[in-house]
């Protein structure tokens, strides 16, 4: 399956799409490891006052594990962003251990890219969730930083 960008959402007129055509098929794969450092904690990043890997760290392992699983199909200038997060934590991981993130693209919607990901280490399961990127232009979406 293949994502187009709908009619009618341009940048600057109806013949300057904002991306022109997105070519990335359902199915993808992408992985990522982090082993837990101190500073990959909780405690470290605000996020809590256990040391134990944090939420916000496993969130960013499974967007890196995203955006490996279409950065090979997208046009030089392209990028994806993040737009949504759904992401159970369901156990503790230690300083000290390995944790792969894996992701595939479930479903296409125009420029958005819906990801089911999930977390283990040696002990099993450790998140669960889905990921939402949109393709963008690269340059384009910088001009729109503020």
């Amino acid at each position: 399956m293949r994502a187009y960008l709908p009619p009618g959402i341009f940048r600057d007129g109806p013949r300057t799409p904002i991306v022109d055509i997105v070519l990335v098929t359902t199915g993808v794969h992408g992985a990522a490891e982090l082993l837990v450092t101190d500073a990959d904690t909780a405690l470290a990043l605000g996020s809590g006052d256990v040391a134990v890997l944090g939420t916000p760290r496993l969130v960013a392992l499974c967007e890196q594990a995203a955006c490996s699983a279409v950065a090979d199909r997208l046009k030089p200038d392209e990028t994806t962003v993040g737009l949504r997060v759904e992401l159970t934590h369901v156990a503790p991981t230690r300083v000290g251990s390995s944790v792969r993130a894996e992701a595939t693209l479930e479903r296409t919607d125009g420029r958005r890219l819906v990801f089911t990901v999930s977390a283990s280490d040696a002990c099993g399961l450790v998140a669960a969730g889905k990921l939402t990127r949109v393709v963008v232009r690269r340059a384009e979406f910088m001009e729109k930083a503020r």
